[in-house]
């Protein structure tokens, strides 16, 4: 059987995959450190990240359906998992058979597992700030737990990748104290910002996810982009070569002018992979040592790349008294062809402030058209 060839592909590496792991853990002190493997590991590959996380010592991972849940179980082992939106109505006849635990929202939820879950333990989110998934601390106080085997009360940061944001300090004043009241066997709080706030915020378990991926939770944070290894690198294929005359319009819209004759890429990615139209002005993509500029728009299937390339350029040297010395560097054109790879270039964070798109935006879009290439 001939495999159909695929003209995308998103390159893994594991290794960075299992160091930010490790370096999150760290920053967590002596919380256990888990995983956050939803949208599909972040876009990745959940069950290949899971396995690589769990041969590396991850013991607790969380999705957001049981959908997801059920696709990572043949690869789950003895790690925990944690269904983050809970239990609904049509959840409950597969979260009954499942090993892994609903995180209860509401006393709706609440009320369901009590009444079906069979005494088995379940995860408990508390509402403290952000309005979002939760019971209200008033509700948690309640009574309403009372006979539930709780094993991990959680809470989530609004404004982690703000640090000095008043909020954190006030949700993390506010779990101290639920912790007080409701028992479980785990707390957690801190996402991957959370775990960049100090270790304060980290309990007994903390959840990274965007970190775990090559995203800088804190763009601008120095010690963040030292200690955080990208994950994940686009490569798309050349369609087509073609020489654009000076003046003539690239793509739609006619947005784009040629100023003087161009070389130009045509390759197979465009918006229903996930490089959306945003990314359009910011793009570059690289060959060898050397990048190129996107040019205009974004297509759903396609995007334009100017290869036009220079033979070299002068290199000024400049002292105290004016120009020292000046001199001509010379470099070979790089020859194209179709079915060259490129390399969709620039770091998440970078192409985040570039584009106004957020860094789980830009992972979580990757389209399924890009073949995960993951190292055998």
């Amino acid at each position: 059987m001939i495999l159909p060839h695929s003209p995308l592909r998103l390159k893994i590496d594991a290794d960075a995959l299992v160091s930010n792991w490790r370096w999150l853990s760290a920053k967590g002190g002596g919380a256990a450190c888990g995983a956050a493997v939803k949208a599909n590991g972040y876009g990745i590959g959940a069950r290949e990240a899971v396995a690589h996380l769990g041969n590396a010592g991850c013991r607790d991972f969380f999705v957001a359906t049981w959908a997801e849940a059920e696709a990572l179980l043949p690869v789950l082992g003895d790690a925990g998992l944690s269904v983050l939106h809970g239990v609904g109505p049509d959840d409950l006849e597969m979260a009954l058979t499942s090993p892994a635990r609903p995180v209860l929202n509401s006393p709706q939820q609440v009320a369901r597992w009590r009444e079906s879950g069979q005494g088995r333990p379940c995860d408990v989110m508390i509402d403290t700030g952000m309005n979002r998934l939760g019971l209200t601390p008033e509700q948690a106080r309640s009574g309403l737990l009372d006979g539930l085997r709780v094993d991990t009360l959680m809470s989530h940061l609004a404004c982690a990748d703000e640090p000095e944001h008043p909020l954190n300090e006030r949700q993390l004043f506010a779990f101290r104290r639920l912790g007080q009241d409701i028992p479980a066997v785990r707390y957690s709080l801190a996402n991957s910002a959370g775990i960049c706030l100090g270790e304060k915020y980290a309990f007994g378990l903390t959840r990274p996810g965007l970190a775990l991926y090559g995203g800088i939770p804190v763009p601008g944070d120095a010690g963040q982009a030292a200690g955080i290894r990208p994950v994940a690198t686009i490569e798309a294929q050349i369609v087509q070569l073609r020489d654009v005359p000076e003046g003539a319009t690239i793509g739609y819209g006619a947005t784009y002018s040629a100023r003087a004759p161009m070389r130009i890429g045509i390759l197979n990615i465009g918006y229903a992979d996930g490089y959306l139209r945003a990314l359009g002005p910011a793009g570059r993509v690289r060959a060898e040592d050397r990048s190129f500029p996107v040019v205009g728009r974004v297509s759903m299937d396609l995007i334009a790349v100017d290869l036009t390339q220079e033979t070299g350029r002068e290199l000024v040297r400049i002292g105290r008294g004016g120009v020292v010395s000046s001199e001509r560097q010379e470099f070979s054109p790089i020859q194209f062809s179709e079915g060259d790879w490129l390399t969709v270039d620039r770091p998440l964070p970078d192409l985040s402030a570039a584009s106004g798109l957020s860094q789980y935006e830009l992972l979580t879009t990757l389209g399924a058209r890009l073949r995960r290439v993951w190292p055998s």
